[in-house]
């Protein structure tokens, strides 16, 4: 969790809302939880992404081409 920079809580919270609409299954191992995902369940949410995925790229490669612009428009290149 220290790598995602979220408390313990929020995580948990996070993941109660996955599982209660199904995009995660959760067991029990002693004390701890252990999650994985429902893929059956994600594949309708990633097809329906995947609609917008040629604009998202077409949008990400005009940031880079100006990140770039203004990279070498600035003296010493950074």
């Amino acid at each position: 969790m220290a790598t995602l920079r979220l408390e313990q809580p929020s995580v948990s919270k996070h993941l109660r809302v996955l599982r209660n609409v199904g995009l995660v299954h959760m067991r029990r191992n002693g004390r701890q939880k252990m999650y994985r995902t429902n893929a059956e369940a994600i594949r309708p949410l990633h097809e329906w992404s995947r609609t917008f995925e040629r604009y998202w790229q077409h949008q990400l490669n005009r940031i880079k081409e100006r990140a770039e612009g203004e990279r070498e428009q600035t003296p010493g290149g950074l």
